[in-house]
């Protein structure tokens, strides 16, 4: 049987919080290789600038610090395969650049994929197990604590690149995404607390909105979510060099918005 592509790894049993970290893969199967037209330097390239490097070890770090520590949920491929987060139909707004559920265009609006091939097979490999899985845990969280809190934990480069529909905007060392139904003030509060020591800190600019399974989205306000987008120069070289002294202390802010939001 063929292992998942991504890997759920438990917390403390009575923790809301799922840190999910979707993007920060680099990994891509030899048959979805197959699928992608650029040359392997042309896609060393396009993961580069696609990936949120070292986000899954951010998550790590501040699965540590915390007490009780956070569940984790992480995917182990790139999104060039599938990207778990958009919607899988004509509601995903990035389907005007090519980068629905399976891209076909790169970050700099590149063929990636023929535009005329069919997504679906990827989607119901990759999409659909994983959006099931994730379902699960929050149900899990859901019955064992009565909530559930899910902070998604991303980055972005420092310059805009040619994909970003919102690219114009400010692009402050923290973004937070919020969505108007299952981000509540108090959850948005603790993370502008947590992350003041990280310089400013900006509301959904460049990247706004966030992650919650389809079966809870806009309709169960238990489960509560915000996205934390980090801008890639305060933690790393960019596009793809190592980490700095800064993953440290954004793991410690993550850290302190966990334990802010797990009583």
């Amino acid at each position: 049987m063929t292992a998942p592509s991504y890997e759920f790894l438990p917390g403390a049993a009575d923790s809301p919080v799922i840190l999910h970290v979707p993007h920060s893969a680099r990994e891509v199967p030899a048959s979805v290789r197959a699928g992608i037209v650029l040359d392997d330097a042309a896609l060393a390239r396009e993961l580069d600038h696609i990936t949120d490097a070292h986000t899954a070890e951010l998550a790590e770090a501040a699965a540590e610090l915390a007490g009780p520590a956070p569940w984790r949920f992480v995917n182990r491929l790139s999104r060039l395969v599938v990207d778990p987060e958009r919607f899988p139909d004509e509601r995903e707004e990035m389907l005007s650049v090519g980068m629905g559920a399976v891209y076909t265009r790169t970050t700099h609006r590149e063929v990636l994929r023929p535009g005329d091939g069919d997504p679906q097979p990827l989607i119901d490999r990759y999409f659909r197990p994983y959006a099931q899985a994730m379902t699960e845990a929050v149900a899990d969280r859901l019955a064992a604590t009565g909530r559930a809190v899910i902070i998604d934990v991303h980055s972005y480069p420092s310059a805009a690149l040619p994909y970003e529909l919102h690219g114009a905007g400010p692009r402050p060392p923290v973004c937070l995404g919020t969505d108007p139904f299952h981000t509540p003030p108090e959850l948005l509060e603790a993370a502008r607390e947590a992350f003041a020591g990280c310089g400013e800190t900006g509301l959904d600019s460049p990247f706004s909105g966030t992650y919650v399974p389809l079966e809870f989205y806009g309709k169960d306000a238990r489960v509560s979510a915000l996205m934390v987008e980090i801008r890639r120069d305060t933690y790393m070289t960019e596009p793809s060099g190592p980490a700095g002294p800064g993953l440290g202390r954004l793991a410690a802010a993550l850290a302190g918005l966990v334990d802010a939001v797990s009583g």
